[in-house]
């Protein structure tokens, strides 16, 4: 394979919706979600009203890459060879030796189908995106609750964990006015809700104007789709994109044939029958990636279109574009602004009022590093006192450069520069660093360790 990747090469562009194309004020959005599942486990099914507040700092705990070992109620960070770099049993940090002691140096028992990304499990929990990671402090302070209680040794809260999703996000809630999340955002979205830059719609604009078919696919309902849509770019959101496509429930979107997961239309937000095929470019509901392939090609007039996905769920997104579809991928990962661990010079000097937007809300600036939990990207192993060789990387932060093409912040990073340049992609035969833009987490880059936070 080439080492570069460009947008000009690419004949389709595709995007997922929210933290990627939509991007959230994260500690708003955040405390709301966390509200919203702790609000149902405590009406609804009778969980101690202690959930229901939450400490200015206690945000922290989220971290991408974690995995809820369901059963033990313990956390866990882990290593590319899947053993236990760090874990916490609820919200509480084990000791190195703890880990040690019950983990061994040894890849954890069910790393091999967290490795394959499969996610519908009762055993685990993969915590990869803004929308679910509240849930993960909510289930640690669960786990604590419990303990104090009851006392438990095996943990049975799961179940009621996954109604309060449902509860909130299920597909007639926005209509409904059902939970308090969709209520919310629909009073407030300034509260919650980025405004798309202004770079990067000229830079949609042009993409479209150099030939290239734009999608838009997502798991998000049609209702909800189009208040955010309208909401970051506009009444005109639709003339950005050949093809809209809501309710993908992804990753199925890209593992279903078309028998499992036909495209359906949309009729006032209602889905209508199946579609035995997909013939013209439009909104449609449901779906999967073969019939959408044979779309492109039609548009396209070409046997093996070039598809580049922009996505910010490893699990959603980036995996099975890439495995399923063999689609080129771009991963949507906002940890790449928190782990610069510097702050500007210029910003010293600013004035009080232009400092840190969510100051006054008290929960700290995005949870980008994580105290408790360390770098997304690298981490010391547990136990050993010689630093030199103890630092290995993340299974996260493998998965990157497995799965995606090149890594970014954001769109916004990347919309200024021409579509012909030349981005070092991630590949087997590059340094580890390589396909990061516009730089490497510093985590990464030789004798910086003081990321590591302990």
């Amino acid at each position: 394979m080439q080492q570069h990747f460009s947008l000009a090469e690419c004949d389709v562009v595709g995007f997922d919706l929210d933290h990627t194309l939509c991007r959230y004020h994260l500690p708003q959005s955040a405390r709301l979600i966390y509200d919203s599942f702790a609000q149902y486990l405590v009406t609804e099914k009778g969980y101690d009203e202690d959930l229901l507040t939450l400490a200015p700092d206690s945000l922290d705990f989220c971290c991408k890459g974690l995995v809820l070992d369901i059963e033990e109620g313990n956390f866990l960070k882990l290593a590319e060879d899947g053993t236990v770099l760090r874990a916490s049993h609820g919200t509480k940090s084990m000791t190195s030796e703890e880990v040690l002691e019950v983990y061994g140096r040894k890849e954890w028992k069910h790393f091999n189908t967290v490795s394959g990304m499969v996610s519908r499990t009762a055993k685990y929990y993969l915590y990869d995106n803004y929308f679910d990671l509240p849930g993960a402090l909510l289930c640690a302070r669960v786990v604590d609750s419990l303990d104090q209680h009851d006392g438990q040794k095996k943990y049975d809260f799961w179940k009621d964990m996954v109604a309060a999703i449902q509860h909130n996000y299920k597909i007639s809630a926005f209509k409904e006015d059902c939970g308090m999340y969709f209520p919310e955002v629909k009073n407030h979205p300034d509260k919650y809700l980025q405004r798309c830059p202004e770079s990067v719609k000229k830079w949609l604009k042009q993409l479209k104007n150099a030939g290239k078919i734009l999608l838009l696919i997502t798991s998000s309902h049609s209702d909800y789709c189009r208040l955010l849509c309208e909401h970051v770019l506009g009444n005109d959101f639709e003339e950005y994109f050949d093809i809209l496509i809501t309710n993908a429930l992804k990753p199925g979107f890209f593992s279903h044939t078309p028998n499992q997961r036909p495209f359906r239309t949309l009729e006032n937000d209602e889905e209508q029958e199946a579609l035995l095929s997909l013939d013209k470019p439009g909104w449609y509901s449901q779906g999967n990636s073969i019939q959408l392939y044979d779309l492109l090609k039609k548009m396209t007039g070409k046997l093996d279109p070039k598809v580049v996905y922009f996505g910010d769920s490893m699990h959603s997104d980036i995996f099975p574009a890439r495995h399923y579809s063999n689609w080129e991928t771009v991963f949507i990962l906002e940890e790449l602004l928190g782990d610069k661990g510097i702050v500007p010079a210029k910003a010293e000097s600013e004035p009080l009022e232009k400092k840190g937007k969510y100051e006054g809300d008290q929960l700290k600036v995005p949870y980008f590093v994580s105290k408790q939990w360390g770098s997304f990207f690298m981490d010391r192993l547990p136990g050993l006192e010689n630093a030199e060789e103890t630092l290995v990387h993340t299974w996260s932060c493998k998965c990157i450069s497995t799965y995606s093409t090149i890594a970014i912040p954001s769109l916004e990073a990347i919309a200024d520069l021409p579509l012909d340049y030349r981005f070092t992609r991630f590949s087997s035969n590059s340094s580890a660093t390589a396909g990061y833009y516009p730089s490497p987490p510093r985590a990464l880059l030789p004798n910086e360790d003081s990321v590591m936070t302990k």
